[in-house]
């Protein structure tokens, strides 16, 4: 007989603990989860591997009695990219959702927050963007690494490695790119760094050229690019036919091969900051690589292929939100918003310390520094060196 994984034995005690609590809703009833998600338009490559991953945990929370012996009943709505679509999204899942997981598109997140504030719903958003958090929104919780908290993990490998000066190039029409720019100017000089050239393109950009000849005539010791989606892997290309010989720094939204893919060999050497799951068997022993690979096994034997960074995302989401309906005994609104300000939760993306002041969560201590190596991330040695004290936590 086959021993339940820890993640399965985490679900099976949530659900012990939500069945003793005092749910309006009724014990037979389901649990309903909402999720907005980019499937169709330009972030539809992101938005499907959150919606394979929340599809995942359903699965098995449903194959493990469920919460509270409760089933948990998932109903998917498509923002199409489009922040427009994203509220009226929001508008058909509201009234008939528990609690609703958010898009992938910072853009589409942040036309829903009024309406996650209006309607006192806990929504747990798979998109990065500072706003979202900053200042708190009292049913908004955060799963991947702020971009803010990608700038500070970032800063902190230029520190380690000497580099004091960092061109920077970003998307001025995505909210996670302006966040990840505004979050490198609020703290370089705490890290000994200056910007500079500092360089805008939009998400419909396809040719770097001007951004390269800037950053050749200036004394920056390293790139680092702020954008998801085509221009990404455009940029990419181009720079490794440009000639530079400064290193490359892209950010989390890079940290899957649906970067790598179609980036191919331009890709190889560049830098990735990235969800520390991506590097998962680089941990040492422990809870932390158990999440991780209770994700990561699950994952590759229904996909064919290891979770992406956006499917990390999703995965957490979900894991959150269970830990917090058992926490609080049902699937009561204000109870539900409530554990989760209180949660401690370790998953594949790291531990998620959640507060009253900090609806975000994670640490830039869970962020992993990596290199492209042979067309897989790969931790630097200065990495490696923090993933090693992560095994018990």
């Amino acid at each position: 007989m086959r021993r339940p994984t820890p993640f399965l034995v985490a679900l099976l005690l949530a659900a012990a603990v939500a069945g003793c609590g005092d749910d309006p809703s009724g014990s037979d009833d389901p649990i309903r989860l909402g999720q907005i998600v980019s499937l169709t338009g330009n972030y539809s490559p992101l938005g499907s591997e959150n919606q394979k991953s929340v599809a995942l945990a359903v699965e098995q929370l449903n194959s493990a009695g469920g919460i509270g012996g409760r089933r948990v009943e998932l109903t998917v709505r498509d923002d199409k990219s489009l922040p427009d679509q994203a509220v009226l999204a929001f508008n058909d899942l509201r009234r008939k959702s528990d609690a609703i997981i958010g898009s992938p598109f910072s853009n589409s997140a942040l036309a829903t927050l009024p309406l996650v504030d209006r309607e006192q719903i806990p929504y747990v958003s798979l998109t990065p963007a500072d706003e979202q958090v900053r200042p708190v929104h009292p049913y908004v919780f955060v799963v991947p690494a702020t971009s803010g908290t990608y700038a500070e993990a970032t800063l902190r490998y230029l520190q380690a490695t000497q580099i004091t000066r960092l061109a920077v190039a970003y998307d001025t029409r995505s909210s996670y790119a302006v966040a990840g720019y505004k979050g490198l100017q609020a703290a370089a000089a705490r890290y000994g760094v200056t910007l500079g050239p500092v360089e805008e393109f939009q998400t419909t950009a396809t040719e770097f050229g001007a951004v390269f000849t800037h950053v050749r005539s200036s004394s920056a010791q390293a790139l680092m690019v702020w954008a998801t989606g085509a221009p990404a892997v455009a940029l990419t290309k181009q720079y490794a036919a440009a000639g530079l010989k400064i290193p490359l720094i892209l950010t989390g939204a890079q940290a899957s091969k649906l970067f790598l893919d179609p980036a191919g060999p331009a890709a190889e050497g560049a830098t990735v900051a990235s969800s520390i799951g991506v590097v998962g068997d680089a941990l040492p022993a422990g809870a932390q690589k158990t999440a991780v690979e209770e994700l990561a096994t699950a994952f590759r034997t229904k996909h064919g292929y290891p979770p992406p960074q956006f499917a990390q995302d999703g995965y957490s989401g979900v894991k959150l939100l269970a830990a917090a309906i058992g926490k609080a005994g049902g699937t009561d609104r204000a109870k539900v918003r409530d554990a989760l300000e209180g949660l401690t939760l370790t998953t594949p993306n790291g531990t998620y310390r959640y507060s009253a002041t900090d609806h975000s969560g994670l640490t830039a201590d869970y962020i992993a520094i990596t290199t492209v190596r042979s067309g897989a991330f790969v931790p630097t040695d200065y990495s490696r060196a923090k993933l090693a004290t992560l095994g018990g936590r």
